[in-house]
């Protein structure tokens, strides 16, 4: 199979820059306000598990009887995979890494590419890293359809009548909320805690009022009742597996998240908050069914006296679109760190916020997301059928987040190798068991996000391998400096003013340098060959970010560094750089850019990609955004100069 993949050194490019301290990078806020932040936005998706997870577990692909020893079962399944994945293996070992204050598997790659350079771990973490977040756009999709609906459904334990309602007002709720993001979520954001806050008491409200009922459910916290249940049944217990991990989906966002709201504020809004109020409501689902079986149709709003459950239904909506708003703009944060690292194309990114550089918004991704999530909610037509797609995501990138630790173990933080082997060999155990039980679901809907996912790595891997290709045919045309500066001394009329010749390149002379010499035979007074370079940490500190070094007959050559995390705004740099020959005068200075049009070649005569893998790649390098815009440059100053090459 030909996936060529970007070196390490893409993601470490140059030596690592001072730290970017992050002392404001939560505005100041105190850990209590963080912490009910936290709770909105970071819980939003795990605290809706319980719409779906236990009824699932009991009947959906893989149906369970309805009696103690399955619902006691079942029930020290879910505490005990709570227990070990969220609360050990993310809140107590994998916060810790932290990439600058910021989490999520691109970070985790760029801190292990930056801390082990060109190591033969290189290649496979970042590989693991783009699988991972192919599969995360899986999950952005499925979320939101899977929660709504789950959510929306609660209307047929209402009343029966309104069962033909179900569909559309999901499909016009999530039609709203895709609609609505283009305004910004800082005004919305400020809701999500409270509302989730309140959320969580009544659920926490509703288990204990099903707990006192049947108070001996408390014994199923006990871990022998999930190993019995596996002797019991071991092939049955082994595919329940695949339901019960629907209880943590979203324990990724805990580590995505962490640099909106820092770990402590994560740690104590899940020790304190979600995790005691999940398992009650969790506790209190089981005492519903050992006292009714026939409750496990939809035993979370079962639990409610029934003049509670249309307010119950209510409140649940507003979870699930707090939860769903989560996961889709971590699509666009995913989606900004894929163009800066090099994995995307430049496109449209729209700040929503002047104070938070963290909100953002993507228009592409948006519509994409909404289109893909409307097609699935009317090809599935049920949370129960949407279930099955749901969990392979989720656990595949559990998984690799466990492979990953096991280098961060092992390789990063350097523990004793008893310990390490410990905890990667414990975690590798469990998500594997999660993932394997996960792919039985394959045929009922799971080769949906495996589909995602496999389209969105070959964009993410043609994308880096067609840079990578179009640097090196760059590099073999590229005249060295000294060569060039020889060749032009006292032969060219030089003009008032500057030119920006933007290089991607920070050696030899810009392909669009030698165009407008061979077109227009004249130079500017000073020429500055400028390179924006993306480093492998999330922001990089004002003072580290731009480079300087002169050369002869009033060349200068400029190098700005920026985070993944971070936009590169050109002529703001320029304005505050004044060692390459004094300021720059915004009505003195022109941008030259190159635009080069793609032809993919059939000679197979060298290394690179497969036909239709480099027409996608030059296609989607017509697409892309220009870089005058994703550089902010003023359109009434740029020239852009056109060249064909061969790929």
């Amino acid at each position: 199979m030909e996936q060529a993949l970007p070196s390490s050194a893409a993601l470490s490019p140059s030596p690592e820059p001072a730290a970017h301290h992050h002392a404001d990078h939560h505005g100041g806020q105190g850990l209590g306000t963080l912490a009910v932040g936290a709770i909105g936005v970071v819980f939003g998706d795990i605290g809706t598990s319980p719409l779906y997870s236990l009824k699932e577990s009991f009947i959906g692909p893989h149906p369970l009887a309805v009696d103690p020893a399955h619902v006691f079962g079942v029930l020290s399944l879910v505490f005990w995979t709570m227990t070990f994945i969220v609360t050990f293996k993310y809140v107590a070992v994998i916060l810790r890494a932290d990439n600058k204050g910021e989490g999520g598997s691109l970070a985790l790659m760029a801190l292990i590419g930056r801390k082990l350079g060109e190591t033969r771990w290189s290649a496979a973490m970042a590989m693991l890293g783009l699988v991972a977040t192919a599969l995360f756009y899986g999950d952005a999709i499925i979320t939101p359809a899977v929660s709504v609906l789950s959510a929306v459904e609660g209307l047929e334990v209402v009343s029966p009548s309104f069962e033909h309602l179900v569909l559309p007002l999901s499909i016009a709720i999530l039609i709203g909320l895709f609609a609505i993001q283009s305004r910004g979520t800082a005004m919305v954001g400020r809701l999500f805690g409270p509302v989730m806050l309140v959320y969580f008491l009544v659920i926490a409200v509703l288990g204990i009022s099903g707990i006192v009922q049947a108070p001996e459910i408390l014994w199923a916290l006990n871990p022998w009742y999930a190993l019995n249940f596996f002797l019991l049944d071991p092939q049955l217990a082994f595919l329940a597996l695949g339901s019960v991990v629907l209880a943590v989906t979203g324990a990724e966002a805990l580590y995505a998240d962490m640099g909106h709201f820092g770990r402590r504020a994560i740690m104590v809004a899940w020790l304190w908050v979600a995790f005691p109020c999940l398992l009650l409501n969790y506790m209190g689902q089981s005492a519903l069914l050992l006292r009714n079986p026939a409750m496990v149709e939809n035993p979370f709003f079962l639990m409610a006296p029934e003049a509670l459950r249309l307010p119950l239904v209510v409140l649940a909506t507003m979870a699930t679109i707090i939860a769903s708003q989560a996961v889709i703009s971590g699509a666009y944060s995913v989606s900004q760190q894929a163009i800066q690292l090099g994995f995307l194309p430049r496109i449209r990114i729209r700040h929503t916020s002047a104070q938070a550089a963290g909100q953002i918004y993507v228009p592409l991704v948006n519509w994409i997301l909404l289109v893909a999530v409307i097609l699935l909610v009317l090809g599935f037509r049920s949370s129960s059928a949407l279930a099955s797609a749901y969990g392979i995501a989720v656990t595949g990138t559990m998984f690799i987040t466990a492979l990953m630790l096991g280098v961060l173990t092992f390789a990063v933080w350097k523990w004793h190798p008893l310990l390490a082997g410990l905890v990667t060999g414990a975690a590798l155990l469990i998500d594997g068991a999660y993932f394997a039980s996960n792919l039985t679901k394959i045929p009922d809907g799971g080769w949906f996000p495996l589909l995602v996912a496999a389209v969105t790595f070959t964009v993410l891997t043609t994308w880096a391998t067609g840079r990578r290709i179009l640097r090196q045919r760059l590099a073999e045309d590229a005249m060295p400096f000294d060569l060039f500066v020889g060749s032009i001394a006292g032969k060219v009329r030089r003009v008032q003013g500057t030119s920006v010749f933007l290089a991607s390149n920070a050696d030899g002379i810009p392909p669009a340098l030698l165009h407008n010499l061979k077109h227009n035979h004249v130079l500017h007074e000073r020429v500055v060959i400028l390179t924006v370079v993306t480093e492998g940490v999330p922001h990089v500190a004002p003072a580290q970010r731009r480079e300087v070094r002169p050369l002869d007959h009033g060349f200068y050559r400029l190098v700005i560094r920026v985070g993944f995390m971070d936009e590169a705004d050109i002529p703001a740099e320029l304005v505050a750089e004044t060692r390459a020959g004094g300021p720059f005068k915004a009505m003195e200075t022109s941008y030259f850019l190159a635009r080069q049009t793609l032809i993919a070649s059939k000679r197979r005569d060298r290394q690179g990609m497969a036909v239709w893998r480099e027409k996608l790649f030059a296609w989607m390098v017509r697409n892309a955004e220009s870089a005058m815009q994703f550089f902010r440059l003023p359109t009434n100053r740029v020239i852009e100069l056109g060249s064909q090459l061969e790929i």
